[in-house]
């Protein structure tokens, strides 16, 4: 059971098959799969979410679909030793109007039956996913319609999450990098140095500058909001595919939202960047709009690919913040 951005569960679909496991079931922001080749799941970039192994569990009442999550549950925990926190998550697609509240009154009374024959346990459970990508074993719910759930032990979070907003951030895409600082692990940070490509109105580098980094935006635009006469910001009215370090700089972090065509951006910006080793880290977004985002999905992990070639780790991930975009991440092979 994969879950992702609704809307965008056709072209999840697309993946898991060019992926080697086609879709058995979709619906509004999942998609159901058979068995994974080999156990593990892929790296997927519309999946946020993956429960591995899941059990369909139905019933014609709350009770009835609670008591089943609960048998399920109490049969697979029995020789578990439960001595810290742990995930116990509900979640439901938005296909159905009132379905959330069905899922919530479920979700209650199969509290009431975790907390009477385990109370410690249900006492450690948490709704919080992780921060960051995880494999993570707990109880995983997933409620398609309402007399259906699956329900799974085990999920794998890609990282995706709902970012809190700024009302100094200049624009919406301040929401994209902060989320992307949560897949890669890290973000820019006090002393760190920044260039952002294609930066106007100044959303992601008043993102870099809110922790510190020193950034330079390049874009020939302006800046706005808490970008706008930032201390911590150096706004170079220049084109961004023209913008090259002074020799010998190396820059921490590369940043890229640029509305153009991706394949310009992957080889003409990007590639370069990574290939001459001028960032030791990057968070790039390709806009897939008007190019089929499958087939560009497919080049951007080909061997001849300027990320496979030059980058020595990354991820091209479909953000909860993202629309007709990929966010790309990761970092260069050493410096120059």
């Amino acid at each position: 059971m994969l879950v992702c951005q609704p809307g965008f569960e056709a072209l999840l679909a697309l993946e898991t098959t060019g992926a080697g496991f086609p879709a058995v079931e979709t619906g509004a922001g999942w998609v159901r799969t058979a068995a994974l080749p080999g156990g593990s799941p892929p790296d997927l970039a519309f999946a946020h979410e993956i429960l591995v192994e899941p059990v369909e569990i139905t019933g014609d009442s709350v009770n009835a679909l609670a008591a089943g999550l609960a048998s399920h549950f109490f049969a697979t925990a029995r020789t578990e030793r439960f001595e810290e926190a742990w995930p116990l998550r509900f979640a439901a697609s938005n296909a159905f109007d009132g379905l959330g509240r069905r899922m919530d009154a479920v979700t209650k009374a199969f509290d009431e039956l975790l907390r009477k024959k385990m109370a410690r346990v249900a006492r450690l459970a948490t709704p919080e996913k992780p921060r960051g990508a995880a494999r993570v074993r707990g109880l995983f719910v997933y409620f398609v319609d309402f007399r259906r759930a699956f329900v799974a032990r085990e999920a794998v979070f890609a990282g995706q999450r709902r970012m809190a907003d700024d009302p100094l951030a200049p624009s919406r895409s301040y929401l994209k990098v902060e989320e992307a600082a949560v897949v890669l692990g890290r973000g820019p940070a006090a002393g760190e140095t920044v260039v952002d490509l294609g930066a106007a109105p100044g959303g992601w580098s008043y993102s870099a500058a809110r922790h510190g980094a020193k950034v330079i935006a390049v874009d020939n635009g302006p800046l706005k909001g808490g970008a706008l006469d930032h201390p911590l910001i150096e706004h170079r009215r220049e084109d961004a595919f023209r913008f090259e370090p002074p020799a010998g700089t190396v820059y921490d972090w590369l940043f890229c939202d640029l509305v153009e065509e991706p394949h310009h951006v992957l080889q003409n910006l990007i590639g370069p960047w990574l290939e001459r080793r001028w960032c030791r880290r990057f968070v790039v977004n390709l806009k897939f709009g008007r190019v089929d985002p499958i087939a560009l999905l497919r080049e951007l992990r080909a061997a001849e690919s300027p990320l496979v070639r030059h980058a020595a780790s990354f991820r091209v991930l479909h953000l909860y913040h993202d629309r007709e975009e990929f966010t790309v991440v990761g970092e260069t092979r050493g410096e120059c």
